[in-house]
């Protein structure tokens, strides 16, 4: 029986899906099918990345079922703390939404990927959030009465949030860094070469220019 996340939402890549297809950068092995991530490089079984998204999905629920008794608890006064508290929902909510979304994309074998390459997907994911909160472009119930101090909470937790709630260390946001290089790189070489055809472009059209006069 294929497992589900607790809303019942199926795995993309379901057992079924992963026998049928046809797809070469699909293996199999004694752990179960694997892949090598596009970003990476690295061996990941499909598996055991639905099951670490099952995890944080547990994880996550729980999280913020213990948020909202504290909220309820708290004094309506403590206004920093009711902050806190609303930025870690805020952080914890955009974490489960990727978890929901990886976990039910089929759409294409990049969704597989090792723990620490979601860790930085949804860093970014988070980081866009706030920017948009801060512009008020995403109304949000969680900012309640104060959005500058739920929104300060955001930018001083959100990192430590994301790595508690996905069991990472710290180490593992050091690669998003790296790969944001690497795409830089392709993007000056892609440059390069398209000013070089824009100059090659250029003397052909003078040629051909020079040749016609020369005839008439």
């Amino acid at each position: 029986m294929e497992r589900t996340l607790s809303i019942g939402i199926k795995r993309g890549f379901t057992e079924d899906k992963l026998r049928r297809t046809k797809e070469p950068t699909v293996k199999k092995d004694e752990g179960g099918y694997y892949v090598y991530t596009v970003n990476e490089g690295v061996k990941v079984y499909i598996g055991d990345f639905y099951s670490f998204l099952e995890r944080v999905e547990t994880d996550c629920l729980n999280d913020l079922r213990s948020l909202k008794e504290k909220m309820l608890r708290c004094d309506v006064k403590c206004d920093e703390t009711l902050a806190y508290y609303s930025a870690r929902k805020i952080i914890v909510e955009v974490i489960l939404k990727n978890v929901y979304g990886y976990y039910a994309d089929d759409s294409s074998l990049a969704v597989i990927m090792s723990p620490w390459c979601f860790g930085t997907v949804v860093l970014e994911k988070v980081m866009n959030y706030k920017e948009r909160l801060s512009q008020g472009t995403a109304p949000d119930v969680n900012l309640r009465e104060s959005p500058y101090h739920v929104l300060k909470y955001v930018d001083e937790i959100h990192k430590r949030t994301i790595l508690d709630m996905l069991g990472l260390p710290p180490e593992a946001f050091r690669y998003k860094w790296q790969y944001t290089e690497l795409l830089k790189g392709f993007v000056k070489v892609f440059s390069d070469v398209r000013d070089n055809l824009a100059n090659i472009l250029a003397l052909v059209r003078e040629y051909y220019q020079e040749s016609s006069e020369q005839l008439t």
